[in-house]
């Protein structure tokens, strides 16, 4: 299958376990990758023979800027559900969302969570 891969997707959200985390918010990261097969639009080069993934950067920003969930887990369901939704052509998408500075003490790293979905036949 195919792949197309959409990095580094920013916005600032309130999604967290923490009551702080739902009031103050913080940026999470999403890492998308959306597969489908690419062949037509390898010999047509037209956009209407791929997925135009504007509307899933898009709909995943709005996704983290407006939705409140307790856990990134949920968030990222929400993300791959979504983008499953955009275009009927897709066959899988994997969701990676990253909050990149969780209020945890002395700790400085990241935390990540990747799921993937299938299209149900």
């Amino acid at each position: 299958m195919d792949a197309i891969h959409l990095t580094n997707i920013r916005a600032y959200g309130y999604t967290g376990a923490l009551p702080e985390e739902n009031v103050l918010g913080q940026w999470f990261q999403a890492d998308i990758t959306l597969y489908l097969d690419l062949t037509a639009a390898t010999q047509s080069d037209r956009l209407a023979d791929t997925h135009d993934y504007r509307t899933v950067i898009n709909s995943t920003q709005q996704i983290i800027r407006e939705a409140k969930f307790a856990l990134i887990e949920r968030l990222a369901g929400a993300i791959a559900t979504s983008a499953l939704d955009s275009d009927s052509r897709l066959q899988r998408v994997t969701v990676k969302v990253t909050k990149l500075t969780p209020p945890i003490p002395d700790y400085t790293g990241q935390v990540a969570v990747e799921i993937s979905r299938d299209r149900i036949q």
